[in-house]
This record gives structure tokens, C-alpha cells and sequence, in this order.
């Protein structure tokens, strides 16, 4: 049975569409069938994974408030074994049309279980906000990976996340749980990354991944070029640090 996982901050500029596109592209490389659902209006998960936002296609928005079916909308990538779910700019009105639906909490739940067996991890790329769709992408998921930025300042909202998290599984998800923790954008020139990581653990407990994601220029360029930095460049430090992740969370996940 597959598992999904909401790559989720509040706060943006944190690395989470960078971390749900890597670590989704070296899940497929290591064998496992992925798809990522980006369901952020700016789309930088898709256009990273060579989707054209000015071409024709099904997207998430499509799903959502139109007749398109959930299946109508999966696109394969360039890399086998992931599929993605693009975005539209569309869905930042669908906050709107949301409001006036039956269950309108639940409705990105209902399309996934459709699909949810046919992948063994479906990844999802939040906006950094706590509206109405991320409420959804909650109640659907299974757990919350947690992207966090090397930074002190990085730690602001994150009780209001926590928060969030509480109140979905009271009233509307009670099996969600947090995946794990991040950290991202690490400068190996500063001691600041342990410190921020000793904060963390002393909230997060175990769920700290041990493996940290360090500020590396290929890991910067690969959107451009529509690729996985495992694609793009494989042998570069963020490249390792990804395919680092990715044995960490199967190890977790084993």
C-alpha cells in the first residue's frame, strides 16, 4: 500500500520544492514508484521536473474543480519510475472555490485513494501557507516531512505548524504523523547549522534526519534545466546529500 507524504513549511524559501523533487527523483532511481503532486500556484516543483506551464495539460486545479479524473492528470518524467501531478497558477483562486464544496476538506483525499496503491510514495509539494488546500493536503497524507533552513529565523512558525498538524488530526486526519525534519541550505563555514540543529532536536526529538542538505550552485541550477539533480548532476555534494536522504527515509520507512 503506498504511503503519502507532504513536504509542508510554513515559511517559504526553505528548499521544500527542491527536497520533494530531489528526493523523489533518487526514490525512483533506488527503484520505487513515485509520484510527486505539486499543489503550490508556483509551480516550481513542476517546472523543475520539465513540466511547461505554457503547454496544455491536466492539472492539480483540473482535479479539483473541474471533471478531470485524478488519473487524467498524472504526467510521466523524463526519469523512470516518477510520475508528476502538475501545478497551475489557477489554484490561487481555488481557495475561493473551495469554500462553497461539499467536504471541501476532503477533497484532495478522495482523488488520491484512487490512485494510492499504484505508487509506493506519493509526495506532495504544499504552498507555505495554511489556507484551505494545505488543510486538504493534510487530511490526506500519511505524514509531514518538514523542510527547515539552517537559520534561526527558520524556526518562527514552526509552533503554528505544529498547531496546524494538531488540529487536523483532531478533527480531520487522526493517523497523521510527522515523517521527519529537514535541515537545508547548511554552510559548512558556520557552526550555526549545528546549533540550529541541536534546537531542533530538542523539539523534534528523532525526527531529525541526520542527513543535512548543504547550499550547493547545481542543486540551484538543476530547475532550469526541467531535471532531478540526480540527472542533472549526480556527482556534485547536493547530489550525495539526496541520495543520502532518500536511503535515510527508505531506512526509516523499511
Amino acid at each position: 500500500m503506498g504511503k503519502i507524504v507532504a513536504v509542508f513549511n510554513k515559511k517559504g524559501g526553505v528548499g521544500k520544492s527542491t527536497t520533494c523533487v530531489n528526493l523523489a527523483g533518487y526514490l525512483a532511481t533506488f527503484g520505487k514508484k513515485i509520484l510527486v503532486l505539486d499543489i503550490d500556484q508556483q509551480c516550481n516543483a513542476s517546472s523543475h521536473l520539465g513540466i511547461d506551464k505554457n503547454e496544455e495539460h491536466n492539472t492539480i486545479y483540473d482535479v479539483i474543480i473541474d471533471d478531470c479524473t485524478i488519473e487524467e492528470a498524472i504526467i510521466p518524467t523524463k526519469l523512470e519510475n516518477l510520475d508528476i501531478i502538475p501545478a497551475s497558477e489557477d489554484l490561487a483562486g481555488a481557495e475561493i472555490e473551495l469554500v462553497h464544496m461539499n467536504n471541501r476538506e476532503k477533497i484532495v483525499r478522495n482523488h488520491l485513494r484512487k490512485i494510492k496503491n499504484k505508487y509506493d510514495y506519493i509526495l506532495i509539494d504544499c504552498p507555505p501557507s495554511l489556507g484551505l488546500i494545505t488543510v486538504n493536503v493534510l487530511t490526506a497524507c500519511d505524514t509531514v516531512l518538514i523542510p527547515i533552513q539552517c537559520d534561526y529565523l527558520a524556526l518562527e512558525g514552526l509552533s503554528q505548524l505544529m498547531s496546524a498538524i494538531r488540529l487536523v488530526k483532531k478533527h480531520l486526519n487522526e493517523t497523521i504523523d510527522i515523517e521527519g525534519v529537514v535541515l537545508t541550505m547548511k554552510d559548512n563555514r558556520s557552526n550555526l547549522s549545528q546549533q540550529v540543529a541541536a534546537e531542533i532536536t530538542k523539539y523534534f526529538s528523532s525526527k531529525l534526519y541526520k542527513t543535512m542538505i548543504p547550499r550547493n550552485v547545481r542543486l540551484a541550477e538543476a530547475p532550469s534545466y526541467g531535471e532531478p539533480i540526480v540527472m542533472y548532476d549526480h556527482k556534485c555534494t547536493g547530489a550525495q546529500a539526496y541520495k543520502a536522504l532518500a536511503e535515510e527515509f527508505l531506512q526509516r520507512n523499511a
